[in-house]
């Protein structure tokens, strides 16, 4: 009786071991494979378009406020007679809107407007972005965030005034002060107002400063 109790624990506790293991291996597998379906949905954001001889591009999560504004600076852009003006003012208007928007953001890195921003400021506008108004921005790579972000549904520009900029080693004698106004889906308390300076850089009008306060 002794020597069948011993096998029944002996049996026992190889039945407890095995199930362990079928535990920890299964446990594995199954996060294993959630982890690799979820790697498989992390988003991944193309360009649908783009202005080659300017360099700019349209990316497909863009709002459609800002599909229409690119539609009208590629019509602008492909004239032989570029309007100024206008590209200036679409420029203004499609700066602050992408940057603005921060609903259809990936990540705080995802920092809107850069392409028009002046070349050599990019990297300290991105910096200043992630470490100011995008540093609140979730991480949202699976499509998952639940976080309510700000959305531009229209920009309003007005010029100010033509003015000498100087920045670097050079100056622009004829840059554009405009002050904007940002109408959003819904009011998050986020700021809907300033101004901007555009410098001319080639054939190419770019965001030169940005301020929170319109310019008189």
């Amino acid at each position: 009786m002794a020597r069948r109790r011993k096998r029944k624990i002996k049996y026992g506790r190889i039945f407890i071991l095995l199930f362990l293991i079928f535990l920890i291996v299964g446990g594995g597998f199954f996060a294993y494979k959630k982890l690799n379906t979820k790697k498989e949905t992390v988003k991944k954001i193309k360009a649908i378009s783009a202005i080659d001889d300017y360099g700019y591009s349209l990316k497909e999560n863009a709002t459609p406020y800002f599909k229409g504004l690119f539609k009208e600076l590629e019509q602008t852009l492909n004239k032989d007679d570029v309007d100024e003006e206008k590209y200036m003012t679409l420029v203004s208007k499609m700066f602050v809107a992408d940057f603005f928007n921060l609903d259809n953001k990936v990540s705080k890195n995802d920092v809107g407007g850069k392409q028009f921003v002046y070349k050599n400021y990019q990297s300290d506008f991105e910096k200043y972005a992630m470490d100011s108004m995008y540093k609140v921005v979730e991480s949202n790579v699976y499509g998952d965030r639940k976080q309510e972000l700000p959305v531009v549904t229209n920009v309003e520009v007005e010029k100010v005034k033509n003015e000498p900029y100087k920045y670097g080693n050079s100056t622009d004698d004829n840059a554009y002060v405009v002050n904007f106004k940002i109408t959003y889906k819904d009011d998050l308390g986020y700021q809907d107002e300033g101004s901007l300076i555009i410098i001319h850089n080639g054939i190419k009008l770019e965001v030169a400063s940005m301020s929170e306060k319109s310019s008189s």
